[in-house]
C-alpha cells in the first residue's frame, strides 16, 4: 500500500529529529540517581567563586544567579565533583538594551584541575582572562561563542596556547530571552552535553578527565541561570 502523505510526513519529522543528535549518541537505560549538590540562589555566592577580568557583577538572590560582565568571567563551583554524575541547570541569555546583553558565550568548565595545584584549583590566582585557563586539564564546551556564531567541545590538557578541539559545530545557537536547559553528563570514558533535550556533544575520551571543577565561563555577556543540580549516576550494569 502506498504510504499516505500524513505517514511521510511523520517519518521525514522523525528523521529531521533523529539529524539533530551526533552520530554515535546512545540511548541509555534509565539510570538511578541521587542528589550531591544543588544551589537555589536565595542565599548569595557562599558556594561559589568568581574570578572576573573588568569587573561586571555576580550576584545570587531571589532564585537567580545573575552573570553581568564586560569582558571575561569564570564563577566556579566550590564543590570538587567526582564522576559519574548529571549536572544540571538553566541559563536564559539577556538581551533588554543593558551595556552587557550582548547575547553570546553560554560556556562551561568541568572535570576542571590546575596543572600548578593540583589539589585545590583555588590556591592558583586567575583573573579572568582566558589564556589564563590554558593550565587547565578540563572539559570545555563554548555553547553560541564568538558572537553567538560557533559551538565548540575542546579538551583542555595543561598547556599554554593547546586547547584541542573536538566538536566544532556553526549550530545550534543561543537565541535572545529563550532558556537553555543544560545538562552535562560525566561518566567514565562518556563524556555528553545536552541543551534542551538535544544532545550537543557526544565525546568517548580513552583518557578521561573524571573528576574536578565546574564553572559558568561567560565574556561580555548577561545571564540569568537557575535550578543548580548535580546527581550521582548509579554505575552502569554491563
Amino acid at each position: 500500500m502506498p504510504t499516505s502523505r500524513r505517514a511521510f510526513a511523520s517519518l521525514a519529522a522523525g528523521a529531521a529529529v533523529a539529524a539533530l543528535v551526533p552520530t554515535g549518541a546512545a540511548h541509555a537505560a534509565p539510570r538511578h540517581r541521587r542528589l550531591i549538590a544543588r544551589d537555589d540562589f536565595h542565599h548569595g555566592l557562599a558556594q561559589w567563586a568568581t574570578e572576573l577580568q573588568d569587573g561586571g557583577t555576580v550576584t545570587a538572590s531571589r532564585g537567580v544567579l545573575e552573570i553581568d560582565v564586560p569582558s571575561g568571567a569564570t564563577v566556579w563551583f566550590r564543590q570538587r565533583l567526582e564522576g559519574p554524575y548529571a549536572l544540571e541547570y538553566t541559563a536564559t541569555p539577556v538581551s533588554e538594551g543593558g551595556a552587557n546583553d550582548r547575547v553570546s558565550d553560554l560556556n562551561n568548565f568541568w572535570n576542571a584541575t590546575d596543572v600548578r595545584s593540583p589539589a585545590d584549583l583555588f590556591a592558583t590566582p586567575r583573573g579572568g582572562a582566558l589564556d589564563e585557563y590554558d593550565h587547565l586539564t578540563t572539559y570545555y564546551a563554548g555553547y553560541g561563542a564568538n558572537y553567538n556564531t560557533t559551538t565548540r567541545l575542546r579538551r583542555y590538557v595543561g598547556q599554554p596556547g593547546v586547547r584541542p578541539l573536538v566538536h566544532d559545530y556553526t549550530e545550534p545557537l543561543l537565541v535572545p530571552g529563550e532558556p537553555n536547559r543544560v545538562r552535562i553528563v560525566s561518566d567514565g570514558s562518556t563524556v555528553r552535553w545536552w541543551n534542551n533535550g538535544r544532545l550537543v556533544f557526544d565525546y568517548r575520551d580513552p583518557e578521561p578527565y573524571t573528576s574536578g571543577h565546574f564553572g559558568f565561563r561567560t565574556v561580555w555577556s548577561h545571564f540569568r541561570i537557575t535550578g543548580f543540580r548535580v546527581w550521582r549516576l548509579t554505575p552502569q550494569h554491563r
